[in-house]
């Protein structure tokens, strides 16, 4: 499963840094749990978005101890995703196999019998005739963003997307000039984060040709940002932790380790990201750390890390 890899990938680098610096990330992280066992967003209250990423950061860093594991349980039962859309399902869905492997809790057992074919109906009601997939069944353009989440809740729920080559051509067409990626059809300049969505699902689906990888590294050493980091794109001036994530990610992928020098990203990180007292903000201008742009920043530094 890719999100299982990534995590493996990004523990194993973890392990190599120092226990207190993990230390105190994590002791920011539990700070963010509330009573009812969801994870804080930005506003304070309890978000599964956010738990997702709380979570996703707990499991890379040394894993959830039994009773914050309990407490998620209690706040995913809260939460029916029979009700969801794909960006909270997937949240809901992977802290729940965390959650089972924490402390052996099946919430998906839980749930009932026509659970997996009432989410496909769902989903493929959200379908578009570009061949991707929109946020919701009202949207008319298919995100290459909102696809790739579609792609991992299938893999979660064991299941293969259907219409396989109609992905593979919405892809190719959010395809641009530049060598990157759109997020819909209308745009004219890639972005890093589309970018990375697009080739990771064109990986999955073995459609990933020779010739847009190398595209694609040209689009990535455009957006690599004189700070260290990476760029959304070509026009915003500054680097930030979701797009450097992803940026180095999709290079390390395509197999381009040294599109910057690490050393110059962990130096961006620490300086300009990391809070001395625990936990990650998005970019050099945010005031506040949050849970979300903490997994971004562990995952930074794990990517780079398991790569040396």
């Amino acid at each position: 499963m890719y999100l299982i890899r990534l995590a493996d990938r990004i523990a194993k680098g973890l392990k190599q840094i120092s226990p207190e610096r993990i230390a105190r990330h994590r002791a920011f992280l539990l700070s963010q749990q509330t009573d009812s066992g969801g994870f804080k967003g930005r506003e304070g209250d309890a978000d599964l978005y956010y738990t997702g990423f709380a979570i996703r950061a707990l499991a890379v860093s040394g894993g959830m101890e039994l009773e914050c594991s309990r407490r998620v349980t209690a706040y995913l039962r809260t939460i029916d995703p029979l009700k969801l859309g794909v960006i909270d399902l997937l949240s809901w869905l992977y802290s729940a196999l965390v959650v089972q492997t924490s402390d052996g809790t099946d919430l998906l057992n839980e749930l009932p019998h026509d659970f997996v074919p009432c989410v496909i109906s769902s989903i493929e009601n959200t379908r578009t005739a570009d061949g991707g997939y929109a946020k919701s069944k009202e949207g008319a353009l298919g995100s290459t963003y909102q696809s790739f989440l579609v792609a991992l809740t299938y893999e979660l729920l064991g299941q293969k997307m259907p219409r396989r080559n109609a992905m593979v051509q919405f892809l190719f067409d959010r395809q641009r000039d530049d060598g990157g990626f759109v997020e819909i059809a209308p745009m004219k300049r890639s972005g890093t984060n589309p970018t990375a969505a697009a080739v990771a699902l064109l990986r999955q689906l073995n459609a990933l040709e020779s010739d847009i990888a190398d595209d694609v590294l040209g689009f990535l050493t455009d957006v690599v940002s004189t700070e260290g980091g990476f760029q959304a794109n070509t026009r915003i001036p500054f680097a930030d932790g979701l797009s450097t994530f992803t940026g180095l990610l999709t290079a390390q992928e395509l197999g381009r380790h040294d599109l910057t020098p690490p050393d110059k990203i962990l130096d961006w990180v620490k300086n300009s990201l990391e809070m001395p007292t625990g936990g990650f903000r998005g970019a050099s201008w945010d005031q506040q750390a949050d849970v979300e742009y903490s997994f971004y920043g562990l995952g930074v530094l794990g990517l780079l890390f398991a790569s040396r």
